[in-house]
């Protein structure tokens, strides 16, 4: 066998003539898209959510800090119950949860019932996000070749959708239940049904089972700490432009209304056309160089940010954002799994956790330097941060997973 096991003898590729393997990537990426849309559906209706529930400015800090500490705790959980239970049967029953806490969210009227809707939203969301990226990586272990991208690509396209419905229920001043329903009454049997076909890579390829020994078996937080650091970096950068492009554009550039609503829509468009077509980077350049890349980038987007001299300039600036930290995430949970092969569910759920902790850190670090500094210098600082995952690069490479860089198999169709 070569390239880690995953062709059979006579040549003939796993990938393309096991049926199972191709169900369950379509399935994971519609699990992905439902996520990204349910995700989108909530952020985009913060106000509208305020207004419902009666939420004070000085309260809603803490309703919104509370959904991804909470998630934190349920990537931690994750990690422990996949001990017991598959990956796949954990992402079963939370994508459900997080759509019908959605739901809950729209429907209620009283603040307990926001605060335990959006509570269940969190740790649902955390297992959620775990267990999918667990599925992930090792599916990626079984094609032999890079396709974590593809899977964040159909995040980012339910983003754009999310937002898109979210915009529309706003602009005819739907109420947030008579916007939610439709959405869950279609996504969540859709999740049910595609859920059928989870299936993972293990035996597939020539990676360790958890337990057996060697690095692949033991779970060193040393050596998955700096992709934790990138993880959290790429956050802190993400979490800047989701919650200040728009103010950043019309209190420092002098843009219309209209104008600053724009920067995150193009940073959407670019996250996805960037991770559409970032896998074929990583398997014609390797993971090292698509992530160098993608760190260059952002810290040139957030560069032009911090100098432009009006709000197209600024624009250019998110646009090259988006193509470059689109690729930084999907890539460090990948990474963790080549680290890790016998133990990549534990170290997909660790890693996870600063998913969260550079929501929480990037948005008040911005308003704190933008108030007390200047925000052109404020997104300095976030530049500087992606920057640092140049240092840690090597984490990235594909050597002992052979696949990615030179170990790509030549010419072989992707048709999963």
């Amino acid at each position: 066998m070569t390239d880690a096991g995953m062709t059979r003898p006579g040549g003939t590729d796993v990938s393309r003539t096991d049926p199972v393997l191709r169900r369950g990537r379509v399935a994971l990426a519609l699990s992905f898209g439902v996520q990204g849309v349910a995700f989108a559906l909530l952020v985009t209706r913060i106000p509208a959510l305020q207004d419902q529930y009666g939420i004070s400015d000085g309260l809603l800090p803490a309703f919104l800090a509370a959904v991804p500490i909470l998630a934190g705790v349920g990537s931690v959980l994750t990690e422990k119950v996949v001990t017991r239970v598959r990956p796949g049967t954990v992402l079963r029953w939370a994508q459900p949860l997080v759509l019908l806490a959605l739901l809950g969210a729209g429907a209620g009227r009283e603040m307990w019932q926001v605060a335990v809707a959006l509570g269940v939203f969190g740790l649902a969301v955390g297992a959620l996000d775990a267990s999918m990226n667990m599925l992930g990586v090792s599916l990626q272990r079984a094609y032999g070749r890079s396709i974590m991208l593809g899977f964040h690509a159909a995040f980012s396209l339910g983003g754009i959708v999310g937002a898109s419905l979210a915009w529309a229920g706003a602009r005819w001043e739907l109420s947030l239940f008579v916007s939610y329903l439709p959405v869950v009454v279609v996504l969540l049997p859709a999740a049910l049904v595609g859920s059928r076909w989870y299936t993972e890579g293990k035996g597939k390829g020539n990676a360790p089972e958890p337990g057996s020994g060697g690095t692949g078996g033991a779970l060193s937080f040393k050596l998955l700490l700096p992709l934790c650091l990138v993880m959290c970096f790429a956050y802190i950068g993400d979490s800047t432009v989701s919650n200040w492009s728009a103010k950043y554009l019309q209190d420092v550039l002098g843009s219309s209304e209209q104008l600053a609503t724009v920067p995150y829509n193009v940073y959407m468009v670019t996250t996805l056309l960037g991770r559409a077509v970032g896998d074929l980077g990583v398997r014609r350049f390797g993971a090292v160089a698509v992530v160098r890349a993608g760190s260059l980038l952002a810290a040139g987007g957030f560069a032009v940010v911090a100098v432009a001299p009006g709000a197209w300039v600024g624009m250019a600036g998110f646009t090259l954002l988006g193509l470059g930290l689109c690729v930084i995430v999907p890539q460090t949970f990948a990474a963790a799994g080549r680290l890790f092969p016998g133990n990549s569910d534990a170290a997909v759920a660790r890693l996870n956790i600063f998913n969260y902790v550079g929501f929480l850190v990037g948005s008040p670090l911005v308003g704190v330097l933008g108030d007390a500094w200047s925000y052109r210098g404020a997104m300095l600082v976030p530049m500087v941060l992606v920057l640092v995952t140049l240092v840690y690069a090597r984490s990235f490479a594909a050597e002992g997973a052979r696949y990615g860089g030179g170990h790509e198999r030549p010419r072989t169709a992707d048709v999963g």
